[in-house]
């Protein structure tokens, strides 16, 4: 009965039936068995899946087993902001596409997908959409005409270890595995009944008050946006500045360590992200600030709570300036090893780590004239990343990169 009364619960809240929902281990277990499921169910279809550049890992892992298993991938890019476009999704629809993915909105940066339209163009073309609606399904039902949906109860302030799965009925879906009599056969092993029951309930008391905490959310988060830029210079926000999730704001510094930044910032008493947020462990730069373009390095997410005090935004605002400032300074001691070969200026940054390399390119743009070239030679993965959008954010041009003899050569005109 409680099993019963939280599907229906949570069935209401999604907008679905409750036989079209179950519960399964996690909102990563829910990805995999969707993702799972339409592929073999849609497999006399064809094996062509498609995918977001900025999805949540745990699709692209989904999608790099299809790969592996001899099936295709589609990766739509993203702009600057991280959204699609409706047309990229109607161009990589073909006769053999099976499954197209796309999140609600972005994990880390809060970007909204244009999901209602993307919903239209596929079902236009008879293949279901997956939705990862896990970072939005706190604030509100996802719209459109979506065929399976997922969430993560620990998303929206639930208890861990508690994930949703919805598949629309006349939706082609074959439960991979052993079969289990448990949900419907498409989440194996006894479900958790007081956690089913705790994600449940949080799922309605949020939904509750979303309306009126959104507003307020929203107005602490343009306050950040706003100001940051203007107490710290040298700053990108990044995430489309209008569609976007009320409690997410996130920017790049440049000539910032992350991961330096955020020990300044925990010392302080601000508890906030950096990189990639399926990766952070890792140090891995991350996979959605690469496809949108922007710095990898000096990231920092900030996600606002529900309850989020406005004392803390502002003493957050006064602290940021100085911690950035400081790791600045710790940083900028290096000195750019610098030749000119062929009318070239080449700088050495062989072995060292970002934002090393982009602080000594930016040391040395001004030694030459405008038009003239900077070759600079790095060997960290994230200069690949970082100084085309460094380029970006100073209005110089980004030529390419070339092989080296040792590392990469990145050659950087010089525009300004």
């Amino acid at each position: 009965m409680l099993l019963d009364a939280a599907r229906e619960a949570a069935a209401e809240a999604v907008g679905c039936r409750a036989d079209e929902l179950v519960f399964t281990s996690s909102g990563t277990r829910a990805v995999h068995s969707g993702v799972a499921g339409v592929l073999a169910g849609r497999r006399r279809v064809g094996r062509h899946l498609i995918v977001s550049a900025v999805e949540h890992s745990s699709v692209l892992h989904a999608a790099d087993t299809h790969e592996a298993d001899g099936g295709t991938v589609t990766q739509v890019a993203v702009d600057r902001g991280g959204a699609v476009s409706v047309q990229a999704y109607a161009d990589a629809l073909r006769p053999d596409t099976a499954l197209a993915c796309l999140q609600s909105a972005n994990h880390e940066v809060g970007t909204e997908q244009p999901v209602v339209e993307v919903a239209g163009v596929c079902r236009e073309a008879g293949v279901p959409l997956l939705v990862d609606a896990a970072q939005s399904l706190g604030w509100g039902r996802v719209e459109g005409d979506w065929s399976v949906l997922t969430g993560s109860a620990h998303k929206w302030g639930g208890p861990s270890g508690v994930g949703l799965l919805v598949v629309r009925k006349g939706v082609r879906f074959a439960a991979q595995g052993p079969a289990d009599e448990r949900e419907s056969g498409r989440a194996a092993g006894f479900e958790n009944i007081p956690a089913i029951v705790a994600a449940a309930a949080s799922l309605r008391a949020v939904r509750a008050e979303a309306a009126q905490e959104a507003v307020r959310l929203r107005e602490l988060t343009e306050r950040i946006r706003a100001r940051v830029p203007r107490l710290v210079p040298d700053v990108e926000v990044v995430g489309d500045p209008a569609r976007r999730l009320p409690g997410i704001v996130t920017f790049s510094c440049l000539y910032v360590d992350g991961e330096t930044l955020l020990h300044e910032l925990d010392r302080a008493g601000f508890s906030v992200s950096s990189g990639s947020s399926c990766t952070s462990s890792t140090l891995t730069p991350s996979h959605v600030l690469r496809a949108m373009g922007v710095l990898s390095e000096g990231n920092v997410r900030v996600s606002l709570p529900l309850g989020a005090a406005e004392d803390d935004v502002e003493r957050f605002l006064e602290v940021l300036p100085g911690a950035v400032a400081g790791v600045r300074e710790k940083l900028g001691a290096p000195v750019a090893e610098t030749v000119v070969q062929d009318d070239v200026l080449v700088v050495d940054s062989l072995g060292k780590l970002c934002p090393i390399p982009v602080i000594e390119l930016a040391k040395v743009i001004g030694d030459v004239p405008v038009g003239g070239l900077v070759r600079i030679l790095a060997d960290d993965e994230a200069a690949r990343l970082d100084i085309p959008a460094w380029c970006e954010m100073r209005g110089q041009e980004y030529v390419g990169e070339e092989p080296a003899e040792k590392g990469t050569a990145y050659i950087v005109r010089r525009a300004t």
